[in-house]
């Protein structure tokens, strides 16, 4: 492997790319330590304290490459474009015309890609509202449940001239993050925005299994770190596993060629739906707890719903949360698939295109078959990366450790990102008669 890897600096042009990318990987985590004006250093490192729990803030700490714990430039991270990109991708199927710009090739893809950004920027202005009026007017604690440590305050007095001048900060970082992935796109290797979230979820990973090993004995941390080998080689069999449904092309003539005739197969990924289930379920699940704090009472049925939410939906410990996080991310799941992949449409064009599954008849039979064949790969998919979500909940709750970095959202992040990536370098090796990564 470390052979193949000298192959990247031998082509002049992927040396530059690979470069590039690891320049705006380094100014993205320059802009991490960048904190927004008007903020209470103190304040600050109690919430980075509070970063390292598995609950609301640890999610969206997770995000944003420890951002948010710092309250930075950067702290909403580039999960507003992400919201905006799932977003996009639901309404695509109710909505004629974004349909239209999906069929029109990369123009039309242009055009979502434009559509994309402005929905972006809303959320960030929501989100940096919202956190800026929850940190700067003392209800930081509440946001996270009663359990937490997070602090009440974060910005300095007086509030509202301060608060003018971080939400544009806020929401400048995340457009600057979207720039930034854009360019690493067009210059760099890979996509841009799963460059940045890899580079987001992997940067706290040495400090993680180093606080483990501080504070438990050798064995602990031996054990944990056997778990994370072992989920790392359970995420990739799964990641890489697909069906392959078999098409026969029917041969035809034009003029005095011949055409068609080939076989070829559909690949159905068992993990089709990647972390889009876990992203939608945590945000769901962020959902009563943003009401419960507009709530603002701690009396009548206001504090009972308060209580309720800071009990049973706010920590992660509790065996009501766990089931219901893993409940939500299989329906997610199911939700996200229907929309990716739709039976009709497929048997559309198989038909259109002279093609055929043997042993099954074109037409309804084929969206049928297409359609049990989805539901059926997509149960042990959901359960797999459900069990993965709630991984990092179970070994907190029973090895009585603060945090285990390697799992969950992030370990499926990076090696999603991961084998993306090698293949991109392997295609471009490939192209040039290098020997590439995968066999």
């Amino acid at each position: 492997m470390f052979a193949n890897m000298k192959n990247i600096f031998k082509v002049e042009d992927l040396r530059k790319k690979v470069f590039f990318t690891l320049l705006m990987i380094a100014v993205y985590r320059l802009g991490t330590a960048i904190r927004v004006p008007g903020v209470d250093a103190g304040a600050v490192a109690q919430l980075r304290e509070s970063s390292k729990t598995q609950g609301a803030l640890g999610f969206l700490n997770l995000f944003s490459g420890g951002a948010f714990s710092s309250f930075s430039i950067f702290a909403l991270g580039i999960m507003p474009y992400i919201t905006a990109s799932i977003i996009m991708q639901v309404l695509n199927v109710v909505i004629p015309k974004l349909q239209e710009w999906q069929e029109m090739g990369a123009v039309g893809q242009r055009k979502i890609t434009q559509w994309t950004r402005y929905v972006a920027i809303g959320i960030a202005v929501l989100q940096g509202a919202g956190l800026t009026f929850i940190f700067g007017q003392g209800r930081g604690s509440a946001f996270f449940g009663a359990a937490a440590t997070a602090p009440d305050v974060v910005l300095l007095d007086p509030f509202m001239p301060r608060a003018l001048l971080v939400i544009p900060s806020l929401v400048a970082g995340t457009a600057l993050l979207m720039w930034v992935g854009e360019l690493i796109s067009q210059r760099g290797i890979s996509n841009g925005m799963s460059v940045l979230i890899f580079s987001s979820v992997v940067a706290g990973l040495p400090y993680g299994y180093y606080s483990i090993l501080q504070s438990k004995k050798f064995f602990i941390f031996a054990v944990l770190v056997s778990v994370s080998i072992g989920v790392l080689v359970a995420v990739v069999r799964v990641e890489l596993g697909q069906r392959r449904i078999p098409v026969q092309f029917a041969k035809r003539v034009v003029g005095r060629k011949m055409f068609g005739g080939q076989n070829t197969y559909i690949p159905l990924k068992v993990n089709q739906a990647g972390v889009v289930p876990i992203i939608f379920a945590s945000s769901v699940l962020l959902l009563p707890v943003l009401m419960s704090n507009i709530l603002g009472s701690t009396e009548g049925w206001r504090g009972v719903i308060a209580r309720f939410v800071d009990t049973y939906l706010v920590n992660s410990q509790n065996m009501v949360y766990i089931t219901v996080f893993f409940g939500m991310i299989v329906a997610f799941a199911y939700f996200y698939n229907s929309i990716a992949f739709d039976p009709i449409r497929q048997a559309d064009q198989l038909r259109k295109q002279g093609g055929f599954i043997p042993g099954i008849r074109p037409g309804t039979q084929t969206e049928k078959f297409l359609g049990k064949a989805v539901n059926r790969i997509t149960l042990p998919g959901a359960l797999f990366v459900a069990t993965i979500a709630i991984l990092p909940y179970i070994i907190l709750w029973v090895g009585d450790v603060q945090s285990f970095p390697f799992a969950g959202t992030t370990v499926l992040i990076a090696v999603g990102v991961a084998l993306e990536l090698m293949r991109q370098i392997d295609s471009q090796l490939m192209l040039r008669n290098y020997e590439g990564f995968l066999k």
